[in-house]
């Protein structure tokens, strides 16, 4: 499966919130290592091929390729207009031979493991979803996107923070920003997205709006671990990521 299963990271964000000037977010040191340089650690784990291996690069590219080094594909994503639009970027720059591709976020990857993202990653194929999102419970979920199931459970929608309503407000799935896409329902929908109300970007959910209106297969896996995954968007939580870090290497 890894052989034909590309991963597009991405890696281009500033950290206007983290106060990056200088230096990438990607590249703050938590354990006194760059973010990135843990979700690339476990992909090696999982013996994925550097070469498919994509990296979205923006702010401070060059920073970024040298502290990840030589091996990878990088794409370089000139304006900032979303996720779908850095996936976009990625796909373009995968080998031709990838049939499936997972998209990852630099920044809230440091915890995976990779047997959850190979169970993931999996699921998607087997299940012969055009994409997969990866979910988890949070405890607290007021600055994430919820994830909305109808009746019968099945996932119907993504809504940001900025258009959640008082009824979704008690919602605990959120999305986990991770994604499985078969890349050619990727490539034919890319240009049908339609912008996110309010963040005025192209977003990775516009694509499960998207596949819902035209009973396209799709799909959320939740992560069984929810500890696994870890936004890192405020001076706060680059701490508590530290805390996490340093109790994991000592257990």
């Amino acid at each position: 499966m890894s052989d034909n299963f590309g991963i597009i990271i991405l890696a281009a964000g500033q950290g206007k919130r983290l106060g990056c000037v200088d230096l990438p977010k990607v590249l703050l040191p938590i354990g006194g290592r760059p973010i990135l340089s843990y979700i690339l650690e476990t992909l090696e784990v999982g013996g994925i091929p550097k070469e498919n291996i994509c990296i979205v690069v923006g702010f401070k590219a060059d920073k970024v390729e040298e502290a990840a080094g030589n091996g990878y594909v990088y794409a370089r994503q000139a304006e900032q207009l979303g996720t779908a639009h850095a996936a976009h970027t990625g796909e373009q720059a995968l080998p031709a031979e990838i049939d499936n591709f997972l998209v990852l976020n630099g920044d809230d990857s440091v915890f995976y493991h990779w047997k959850s993202l190979a169970d993931f990653m999996e699921g998607h194929i087997k299940k012969g979803n055009n994409l997969t999102l990866l979910t988890c419970e949070a405890d607290d979920p007021a600055l994430l996107g919820r994830v909305i199931r109808d009746k019968e459970g099945k996932m119907k929608a993504i809504k940001e923070k900025e258009n959640v309503t008082e009824e979704m407000k008690n919602i605990r799935e959120v999305s986990t920003g991770t994604y499985a896409f078969k890349r050619q329902w990727f490539k034919e929908n890319f240009f049908k997205i339609k912008i996110i109300p309010k963040l005025n970007e192209y977003g990775l959910p516009a694509f499960i709006d998207l596949a819902d209106k035209n009973g396209d297969k799709y799909d959320a896996i939740k992560l069984e671990n929810s500890a696994e995954w870890f936004g890192i968007n405020t001076p706060e939580q680059l701490r508590e990521a530290n805390k996490r870090k340093l109790i994991t290497h000592n257990s």
